[in-house]
């Protein structure tokens, strides 16, 4: 079952870890440093057992200004938070800027814990009670219940486990969604055991034996162990709290910020697009392309913001981006990020991840690009997943994209994802371009590639009124050798379908195109006709027909030739020799009657039969062998029909 976790956020030194050994017995603060510095540095884990039955993760996280990015790492997952502040010192700088992260990243339940509450008059904790009331305003914890509590006395602590107790009970457990995903927040090496990883898995669930993938480098390795809370399980699920050790890897491969999860689950980039709030806490607006540290899930990353349609954001404001980063992050949509300055270094924002894939850089330099740009990101952010589809696939072109990649662009896997193809499919506003590999294609852009074909092959008549059609390699290759092989032959196949192109043997045609000869071309056509009757079985040439027709372009003259032939009105022997139709048939009926009696013939009696020197006689023969109507053996031949 489902994990709850609940994580500590506030000022350094206002009691995060005592409050949490006072709560379940367990010091979090495991580094020499660290208790010899009195301060929280790493992310700490305990867990606490509710009389409701459930165990609940307990994440606790830094609070010194220097360690925030370790903060920002440990909220990831988070369900409940406990919102901790001292009463000897009420709101601090932290306790805002915690405040802000926990808010960015999207928690959404908490309780408020007022510690030292033994170190103040009870006039002093009442008014800090009143500053905290206030300052919770209008967000997610203006209705949580506040709770002042002594880690000394232990007074409060009760009340707590009470509280927690009541709000985990009443917690709707939904079943594991989708594949395996954890944040790495820890990597170490056991002796005899290899590489670990710790971290709260965020959905999915992974068995011993499984494969797992570390995103962004890709290498995969194979769960050996998995603990949560100390005791050895064979399946993790979503929201727990775990330590998975993992075979076929080295820990110098893995480091916090990465992910592992489910092979095929992720898919590395370096362009992300986004909503971001820029806080109304910040002095100055943030310019386009601000460079900037972006916190997802466990990692930080350097990158630089890109406002989509405005040149800068003023404090308070909301507006979509695209976050150009420097190194690749694996993530899915609704993944929350929060975004710190480079320097000086504190929160001025976040938001959600809207696109995770994003191919390009997206312009910004018209009016048109900016005003794209803020449809792209409306429909992000408000459409249904189809409307999500049809504008992946729209961005993705004539590539298309395969299931796996609209799995991952949409977060939604398996039976989900197919139930939600079954409407724009059933609607032709997507097509299935290739079924072996899942390939889907917007209907908009099959549209626009079929526009091409024919305007392609109305070009081509037109320059070539002579010519039947264009070859099928040549239409393909006008077509651009970008455009993939099936995403052409599906096009070309349904606009044959359609009745709006025809295919004859290798060649295509508009079904409207008829060969259209011009005055001239018609008399080049019956003098050809009429130069080779002339000739009858000692023809010409091509080189002496070609020096006839001179005064025609030798283009033309081919092009009219090649009609002659289409139209079977001269028969090509050799690729020098044609000859008219007419006396090419009476000499196949001669040499069928000479056959069928005499039994076979050879070259010399050929010769004596068409009164044909061998210049003609012998590509003659090698023709008729060609078309099957003899067969040859050794120096004589004899009919086709009677040697089957």
């Amino acid at each position: 079952m489902r994990e709850i976790v609940l994580g500590t956020a506030g000022h350094v030194d206002h009691g995060k870890t005592s409050f949490v050994k006072a709560l379940t017995n367990i010091d979090t603060d495991r580094l020499k440093e660290e208790k010899k510095r009195g301060i929280t540095i790493e992310l700490g884990f305990a867990h606490l057992d509710l009389p409701c039955g459930h165990r609940l993760g307990i994440v606790d996280v830094p609070g010194h200004e220097k360690f925030v990015k370790n903060m920002v790492a440990g909220v990831t997952g988070m369900d409940i938070l406990a919102f901790i502040i001292a009463a000897d010192e009420g709101i601090m700088p932290q306790t805002r800027e915690h405040f802000e992260i926990c808010s960015l990243l999207g928690v959404s339940q908490g309780i408020v814990i007022i510690t030292k509450k033994d170190m103040v008059e009870e006039e002093w904790l009442e008014m800090v009670e009143e500053e905290v009331r206030e300052f919770c305003q209008g967000s997610f914890l203006e209705e949580a219940p506040i709770v002042h509590v002594s880690s000394i006395t232990g007074e409060g602590i009760d009340k707590v486990k009470n509280l927690l107790d009541d709000i985990v009970s009443k917690h709707h457990f939904e079943d594991a969604f989708g594949p395996f995903r954890l944040p790495v927040d820890r990597v170490f090496a056991m002796k005899g055991f290899g590489a670990v990883i710790t971290g709260t898995s965020i959905s999915g669930r992974v068995a011993l034996g499984e494969e797992l993938r570390i995103y962004p480098s890709g290498k995969t390795a194979k769960v050996r162990g998995i603990q949560l809370h100390s005791q050895t399980v064979d399946v993790v699920e979503a929201g727990h709290r775990t330590a998975i050790n993992l075979q076929g890897i080295e820990t110098l491969e893995i480091s916090r910020g990465m992910v592992a999860a489910t092979p095929g689950a992720l898919q590395p980039n370096f362009m992300l697009d986004c909503s971001l709030t820029y806080l109304s806490s910040n002095n100055k607006p943030l310019k386009h392309r601000a460079r900037v540290r972006v916190h997802l899930g466990t990692a930080e990353v350097m990158g630089r913001v890109s406002l989509l349609d405005c040149d800068e954001l003023r404090p308070g404001e909301e507006a979509g981006v695209q976050l150009l980063l420097e190194e690749p992050v694996a993530v899915w949509p609704h993944d929350r990020y929060v975004i710190r300055s480079y320097s000086p270094v504190i929160t001025i924002g976040g938001g959600e991840v809207l696109g995770n894939v994003s191919l390009r850089k997206r312009k910004r330099l018209t009016e048109k690009d900016r005003k794209r740009n803020s449809e792209v990101i409306q429909i992000l952010k408000e459409g249904s997943p189809e409307d999500h589809i049809l504008l992946f696939l729209e961005e993705s072109g004539t590539k298309g994209l395969v299931l796996d990649e609209l799995a991952i662009r949409l977060g939604v896997f398996g039976k989900q994802l197919k139930k939600i193809l079954n409407e724009p499919l059933s609607s032709k506003k997507i097509v299935v371009v290739d079924s072996s590999a899942q390939r889907y294609l917007a209907l908009s852009v099959a549209e626009r590639v079929s526009d091409s074909i024919v305007d392609i092959l109305t070009v081509f008549h037109k320059n070539n009124p002579i010519q039947e059609g264009l070859s099928k390699e040549g239409l393909r290759s006008e077509t651009g050798r970008r455009l993939d092989q099936k995403v052409f032959s599906y096009c070309l196949n349904e606009l044959i379908r359609s009745g709006t192109i025809v295919q004859e043997e290798s060649l295509i045609r508009l079904a409207t195109h008829e060969v259209a000869l011009k005055a001239d071309e018609e008399k080049l056509q019956r003098d050809l006709l009429k130069w080779y009757r002339d000739k009858g079985l000692a023809p010409a040439t091509i080189k002496e027909t070609s020096e006839q027709f001179s005064d025609y372009p030798a283009p033309l003259l081919k092009e009219v030739m090649g009609l002659l032939l289409r139209e079977e009105k001269l028969v090509k022997v050799s690729e020098s020799l044609y000859y008219e139709k007419e006396a090419m048939e009476e000499l196949k009926d001669k040499v069928v009657a000479f056959m069928e009696k005499e039994g076979e013939i050879d070259a010399p009696r050929f010769k004596e039969m068409s009164g044909l020197t061998r210049k003609f006689s012998i590509p003659i023969l090698e023709y008729f062998d060609r078309i099957k109507l003899t067969y040859r053996i050794e120096d004589k031949r004899i009919l086709r029909k009677k040697a089957s």
